[in-house]
């Protein structure tokens, strides 16, 4: 990475006393684990649109697609206010490079999904956004978000740290040497991160393929927007194990002529035994990375797939 990788978050999860009641949320895999990764641009929509600390709880009320946004006891309402923030501080935050955002869950102003909204008789229904992150993926459709309490889970955890990593190696592969012209780089991209696409979306890593191909006949600013799409589009989808199966499989036929037969065997073996839940996803990369250092495969070295992002965050340590 040729510079720090600019993720957007609730302050509270960062341990700043911005909340309502004078306290913090701070999530310690967030601020400790992925702060060692990642440079943290905090956001506090409350606090930033000039409520104080502490202050009177608010709520989302009236129609889930469209929600007041009041406080509780005193009825006050600071719909636009908010909305009116909202828009110009994510505006504001396409000065920021970011890569992603972690949003405060079930907050009226940063949830951004299955936030409670209140109807006329005080009863709750999940299925509201709240104001500012409405805004905020209003303005950044494309941009890898989730919520601190979702990153619990082993898998949103993992492909949503997977999609940060990607997209700055796309902005960095964009960056370029200043020698390399844009259609060769994206197609060095591409076959960077052919198997990790086939991972996710055999489907959509052929659309970005023939993109690729025709790179040279786009103006460049609609063959960025419309790659850009397709990658996002693709890494949000599941890379479940039959399909992790699929490409450990095509992997292992770069080493057809090299491995003895024992060792695909056993490889094989490793293999079934990930895509039957025994083993996790680590173990059948560890051994076609051993592999593929000591046959020297420069085709494999260079492939994402296999170190999509540091090894030292465990994300393919779960079964």
């Amino acid at each position: 990475m040729t510079e720090p990788i600019r993720v957007g978050v609730s302050a509270c999860l960062l341990g700043q006393p911005v909340r309502y009641d004078g306290g913090h949320k701070c999530d310690r895999y967030v601020a400790d684990t992925l702060g060692r990764y990642f440079e943290f641009v905090p956001v506090c929509p409350e606090v930033e649109c000039g409520l104080g600390v502490p202050r009177e709880a608010m709520r989302l009320v009236g129609d889930p697609d469209a929600p007041r946004l009041m406080t509780i006891k005193t009825g006050v309402d600071l719909t636009e206010r908010m909305r009116s923030f909202a828009v110009a501080r994510a505006q504001a935050l396409a000065e920021e490079n970011l890569c992603g955002f972690i949003f405060k869950s079930k907050s009226p102003s940063s949830g951004f999904t299955r936030v409670k909204v209140y109807n006329d008789k005080g009863a709750p229904a999940e299925r509201g956004v709240g104001l500012f992150a409405r805004a905020f993926l209003d303005r950044f459709p494309r941009l890898p978000v989730e919520d601190e309490g979702r990153l619990h889970d082993d898998k949103l955890r993992e492909n949503f740290i997977e999609r940060i990593f990607t997209l700055k190696r796309w902005r960095d592969t964009l960056a370029g040497d200043g020698q390399t012209s844009l259609t060769a780089r994206v197609i060095a991209f591409t076959s960077r991160h052919k198997l990790l696409l086939m991972a996710h979306s055999p489907q959509l890593a052929r659309q970005i393929g023939r993109l690729t191909a025709e790179a040279k006949n786009w103006p460049a600013d609609a063959l960025l927007q419309s790659y850009e799409t397709l990658l996002m589009q693709a890494l949000s989808l599941p890379a479940t194990p039959a399909k992790h199966a699929n490409v450990l499989q095509h992997i292992m036929g770069y080493f057809k002529t090299i491995l003895t037969a024992d060792e695909k065997v056993e490889l094989n073996e490793v293999i079934d035994n990930y895509r039957l839940g025994l083993v996790p996803l680590i173990v059948p990369i560890t051994l076609l990375g051993h592999y593929t250092r000591k046959y020297d495969v420069a085709y494999l070295k260079d492939q994402a797939y296999l170190t999509p992002h540091p090894i030292e965050l465990k994300l393919r340590n779960h079964a």
